[in-house]
């Protein structure tokens, strides 16, 4: 193994990645080095590309990351979150972030709001923890990072949007409650969309309702489990969404409403648009609004009289990441995951892989150490 790391390096907007080297780390207790397999491009990895998003600089972009264990801490033995040993040479997944597991949020459940979060293709470049993003041939694993074992026989290009995608849907369908037996609408059609839409299929949902304004996405919603396509042509006009929205789903629940909404795609416009259409006791799972947008107008009184529940979910938990690797090792031959991976960029192209995620609006986009 060599003792240098190449990396494309995120300067700002509008300016050229860097390719550059780096000393890989000497490990302290809790932490590995991980040769990456391949990073696949996050729509949040493009927005921060493009200035949409802030981000401190310079640093590694790429969070969703799947990779071989190249290196451990000496004298150590480190487990995944199955409780298994890991070894060099392991195929691995891990959390976003790492947390420290004992402030006050990391106590009560919610460690992705740990007070000293490391998030993974967030981080600015320091002399002391260079290596945190996918775009790299080595990803540098801070102690506090969850980290599971990828089974054999899932692709690397199914498996890697796992800690990101995957993960965050297991997240909104478990604080949900789940879904069996349920009418659900899935609002968006992306890669987060599509991926609700499958797991909802495998848990047991009675029939998924996927809305978007862009046919072309839609189109493929079927092979992903759900029953029935929304097309919303006109998102900024609230009587015809309404009037769409009211007509598919009441032809699923004879009026009702659906007992479960998930919003993956951030605009208040599609919260307004689901309230209503939400069943006396139903619940609605937001995950898309994480980018600031206008206030959205909600009546407080039918949320208290129609008894709804609305909860909000940003990242996810551990068990999350572990729910996601066995909905993927279960399901990616019934549903055509491997799909959602368009383009293939070696790490020296990485802004051809921008670019390509940028002009195609493809759902995730791979970037590997090899082309």
């Amino acid at each position: 193994m060599s003792d240098m790391a190449r990396a494309a390096v995120f300067v700002g907007p509008g300016k050229p990645l860097l390719m550059q080297q780096f000393t890989l780390p000497q490990l302290a207790p809790g932490e590995a080095l991980v040769r990456v397999n391949c990073a696949t491009l996050c729509g949040s990895d493009l927005h921060t590309y493009l200035g949409r998003r802030e981000t401190p600089c310079p640093t590694i972009l790429g969070h969703e990351i799947l990779g071989r264990v190249a290196a451990l801490p000496a004298g150590e033995t480190l487990v995944d979150l199955a409780g298994r040993r890991l070894d060099v040479g392991d195929r691995i997944t891990w959390s976003i972030a790492a947390n420290c597991g004992t402030c006050f949020y990391c106590e009560r459940g919610i460690p992705q709001k740990c007070r000293r979060l490391f998030k993974y293709g967030h981080e600015a470049i320091t002399d002391a923890h260079p290596l945190s993003g996918g775009l790299a041939d080595y990803c540098h694993l801070a102690r506090g990072t969850a980290v599971l074992r990828v089974p054999d026989g899932l692709p690397d290009e199914v498996a890697c949007p796992a800690n990101c995608a995957t993960a965050t849907v297991a997240a909104a369908l478990r604080v949900a409650g789940g879904c069996r037996d349920e009418v659900v609408l899935v609002q968006g059609a992306g890669m987060l969309g599509l991926t609700a839409a499958a797991m909802a299929s495998a848990g047991g949902a009675r029939e998924t309702i996927v809305c978007d304004p862009d046919r072309g996405r839609l189109s493929r919603v079927a092979d992903f489990g759900a029953t029935r396509a929304v097309a919303l042509d006109n998102p900024g006009d609230r009587t015809a969404v309404d009037t769409a929205l009211r007509s598919a789903i009441d032809a699923s629940t004879d009026g009702r409403g659906v007992d479960l909404a998930l919003e993956l795609s951030g605009a208040p416009e599609a919260v307004e648009a689901a309230v209503p259409r939400l069943r006396i006791g139903g619940r609605y799972v937001l995950v898309g609004a994480v980018f600031p947008t206008r206030d959205v107008a909600l009546s407080a009184e039918q949320v208290v009289r129609r008894l709804l529940r609305i909860e909000g979910v940003h990242n996810y938990t551990p068990a999350d990441l572990r729910t996601a690797i066995d909905f993927l090792a279960a399901n990616h031959e019934r549903y055509p995951l491997a799909d959602l991976v368009t383009g293939r960029f070696g790490l020296s192209e990485a802004e051809s892989a921008f670019e390509h995620a940028r002009s195609t609006k493809a759902p995730r986009v791979a970037v590997v150490p090899e082309a």
